[in-house]
């Protein structure tokens, strides 16, 4: 791969990519370096070696941005819908074109496996698709008023200017989920990327310049201030909108810093996913759904089943299939084609793994797999599984965020509702059974935006996708994603 300002990074897919990989700053038409000269250092995570660096913008760089989404906002939001499809749909062929060597960049910047790097890549080319699809479907209302004095007459203009604010587990799919429904309401915007992976970032933005996306329309920009420059951004009254995915934590203190503008915010934030098996499930597809579940991602996902909460008359024979297959599981740099377990982001992803296991640990569960960190260079954690957790551990109310699975006996399903349900996050859960029936019922109880029922796999470009309690606010994703862009406005008319 060439990247720009004589940085280099290992070859992807063994041969020069479609660009000279950009590493500054998009405001408006250009890439452009910060003005301060300051530079972000990537790292590989699984050799923790330098891969390039990027420009660190700064504040002011940060409302040069907004300066430039407002300066293109007028003439995108009076681009036919139509037109807007089309760009999008480009903005799919040419993503999709790139499937391998994107899949390549990520693993290197982001540690995963190539296989989840090349559904990463499908996934997230889908939402272009979907919302290139959808754009030309942004329907009003007409109604008579009750009284019978008006018509009621509703439409959907865009929000205006959107902050996206994107973690580092999925660089490409968190970006276009957030940007190719601003885009299809008519809506400019500002990616702000995380730190560790933004390279990704960068070449999908790059991708979309070069299929169409007018200057100014999507700007990204780095930043090691990140609380800084996003507050200013927040601050700007031409800012209407905030998308952020990452921790509750954070996502508390951005609704702080949106609340002084009153800005729209939609919140996609922690989980710590149940996964009920009954004992009248298929073991089999109850492995198979467990290991998707668990394992994509290496475990890095908000929507990674942490807590596997398992019938006894099923259990043991559960806890022994799962360790077959995670045992199974080749630990590596994502980039060797044999990797089925890449590595962790960074040290920090590392340690908090080690602590919530020791603690499991301390408190009576069983080590079954696992659980030591291998010696050498990469963050690298291997597929774990630790059984008869007890209450209280911390790896029950904390998201592990790591291929770690801890096994839960139960005994009746109204005990593990109550188990699933006791957690201040509400994301994602899952639930085996044989009787779909029940596996309905307890889906309607668990509280979490999304169940997936017998399957494993929960994200979809077509499916509202969010949570509840201190797991988000607003969905992504559907036709509910793109209403996350628009305001709704009535005029009342006689005629």
């Amino acid at each position: 791969m060439t990247i720009a300002n004589s940085y280099a990074t290992p070859p992807v897919d063994g041969r020069e990519g479609p660009f000279a990989m950009p590493t500054d700053l998009l405001i408006g038409d250009a890439w452009a370096p910060s003005a301060s000269g300051r530079r972000i250092d990537i790292l590989d995570p699984a050799t923790e070696q330098s891969l390039t660096s990027v420009a660190d913008a700064t504040v002011e760089e940060g409302i040069a941005s907004v300066d430039a989404a407002a300066a293109a906002a007028e003439a995108w939001a009076a681009t036919a819908p139509r037109k807007r499809a089309d760009i999008l749909m480009a903005c799919y062929h040419a993503m999709m074109a790139e499937q391998e060597w994107l899949a390549q960049l990520i693993s290197i910047e982001n540690g995963k496996a190539l296989p989840d790097a090349r559904g990463e890549v499908a996934y997230a080319a889908e939402f272009f698709r979907w919302y290139a699809e959808e754009a030309v479907r942004i329907n009003g209302e007409l109604s008579l008023s009750p009284a019978g004095a008006n018509k009621i007459v509703v439409q959907y203009q865009p929000i205006g200017i959107a902050l996206l604010i994107t973690p580092w587990n999925f660089p490409a799919a968190m970006a276009t989920r957030k940007i190719a429904p601003a885009l299809a309401a008519g809506c400019t915007c500002i990616l702000k990327p995380a730190e560790e992976t933004p390279l990704t970032a960068l070449a999908v933005a790059e991708i979309m310049r070069r299929a169409g996306v007018p200057a100014g329309v999507v700007n990204v920009i780095n930043t090691s201030e990140p609380g800084a420059v996003c507050s200013a951004i927040l601050h700007d009254p031409r800012v209407r909108k905030l998308s952020f995915t990452g921790s509750t934590e954070v996502g508390r203190i951005l609704l702080r810093e949106a609340a002084d503008q009153v800005i729209s915010s939609s919140m996609e934030l922690g989980g710590n996913a149940p996964f009920l098996v009954l004992d009248d499930a298929d073991l089999d597809e109850a492995i198979e759904g467990a290991m998707i579940a668990k394992m994509r991602n290496a475990g890095e996902a908000c929507t990674a089943a942490n807590r596997f909460y398992v019938q006894r008359g099923i259990h043991d024979r559960f806890v022994a299939k799962l360790v077959e297959r995670m045992s199974a599981m080749k630990l590596g740099r994502g980039t060797d084609p044999a990797t089925q377990c890449g590595a962790m982001i960074n040290r920090q992803a590392i340690d908090k793994i080690e602590q919530l296991v020791a603690d499991a640990l301390g408190r009576g569960a069983e080590a079954k797999l696992g659980c030591e960190t291998p010696s050498g260079a990469g963050y690298f954690y291997p597929p774990s599984v630790i059984a008869n957790v007890q209450p209280g551990s911390e790896i029950l109310t904390t998201e592990v965020f790591g291929p770690v699975a801890a096994v839960i006996p139960f005994d009746a399903p109204d005990e593990a509702i109550a188990l699933a349900n006791a957690t201040e996050y509400g994301l994602a859960a899952y639930v085996y059974t044989g009787d779909l029936k029940k596996g309905l019922r307890m889906a309607e109880r668990i509280e979490c935006g999304m169940v997936a029922v017998n399957r494993g796999l929960v994200s979809d470009a077509a499916a509202p996708f969010g949570g509840v309690k201190q797991s988000g606010l607003g969905r992504e994703g559907a036709h509910h994603g793109l209403l996350e862009y628009c305001e709704a406005k009535y005029i009342a008319v006689s005629w």
